[in-house]
C-alpha cells in the first residue's frame, strides 16, 4: 500500500520558498495549490495558504483529505515569548498549539471560549489536540513548548507579557492552532513546528534574524521529510 503524503501548511512565500528549496525546487506555488514532492521519508504536499488563522484554516479545510493525507504539519517561523528558553534560531515543536485570543477580555481578566460556554471543539480549553507520535518524531533533538496562535502579534512589552501569562507559551505565530482545529475535526494527525526568527515586545527594540531562521527552517524540514 502506498504511503500517504504529509501535508505541510505554510503561510508566507518566504517560508514556502525556503522549504521547497530544501527539496530541490526553486519556485513559489500559487495560493492553495499544493506541490507534491516524493521524499526519502515519504511523499509530502506543500501548500501556501497566506498568513493568519482564516487563510490557514480555509486552505487546510479545502485541501486536507483524511482519505489521502496521513498527517498535517503547520510549519514556519515565529517570535519568541521566552528568549531564555526559545532563543532566536531555536527550533520549537509545539506542545501544545493554542489559540491565544479567542474569547472575552473583561475587567477581571481573559476568558477563553470554553470558559464562556462556547467550546471550540470536543476538547477542553483553547488547544486542539496534537498527535503525540507525530510531535515526538518531529521533536527529536529539538525544543518543545507551547506556541500561541495570535491574531495580533506582540509589538509591545505589555501585549507580549499578557500572551505569555495567559497561555504559558514560549513562542507566538499566526496559524498553527487554526490548522490543528481543522485537522482535529477531520481526524488527521497534526503537529506544528516553528523556527524562532525574532523577539517580541516593544517594536523598536525587537531583534530579527529572518534570513537565518528561514535557512534553518529549510534545513530542518529537509532532514525531517
Amino acid at each position: 500500500m502506498a504511503q500517504r503524503p504529509t501535508l505541510l501548511v505554510v503561510a508566507a512565500p518566504v517560508e514556502v520558498r525556503a522549504i521547497l528549496r530544501s527539496f530541490g525546487i526553486d519556485q513559489i506555488p500559487n495560493l492553495w495549490d499544493p506541490i507534491r514532492v516524493d521524499r526519502p521519508a515519504g511523499p509530502v504536499e506543500v501548500v501556501l495558504t497566506g498568513i493568519g488563522k482564516s487563510n490557514a484554516a480555509a486552505a487546510t479545510a479545502r485541501i486536507l483529505n483524511p482519505e489521502i493525507h496521513g498527517a498535517v504539519v503547520s510549519v514556519g517561523i515565529a517570535g519568541t515569548l521566552d528568549p531564555g528558553t526559545a532563543a532566536i534560531g531555536a527550533v520549537v515543536v509545539a506542545d501544545p498549539s493554542m489559540f491565544a485570543d479567542e474569547g472575552l477580555e473583561t475587567p477581571d481578566g481573559f476568558q477563553d471560549c470554553d470558559a464562556m460556554g462556547f467550546p471550540l471543539g470536543d476538547f477542553a480549553g483553547s488547544a486542539p489536540p496534537t498527535d503525540p507520535e507525530l510531535r515526538d518524531r518531529l521533536a527529536a533533538g529539538y525544543l518543545t513548548g507551547g506556541v500561541a496562535t495570535v491574531s495580533t502579534c506582540s509589538g509591545t512589552d505589555a501585549l507580549a507579557a499578557r500572551v505569555r501569562a495567559r497561555t504559558g507559551a514560549i513562542a507566538e505565530a499566526m496559524e498553527g492552532a487554526a490548522v490543528g482545529l481543522v485537522a482535529h475535526r477531520l481526524g488527521v494527525p497534526f503537529a506544528e513546528l516553528r523556527v524562532i526568527s525574532n523577539t517580541t515586545g516593544d517594536r523598536a527594540r525587537q531583534e530579527w534574524r529572518i534570513r537565518e531562521a528561514l535557512s534553518t527552517l529549510g534545513a530542518v524540514i529537509g532532514r525531517l521529510f
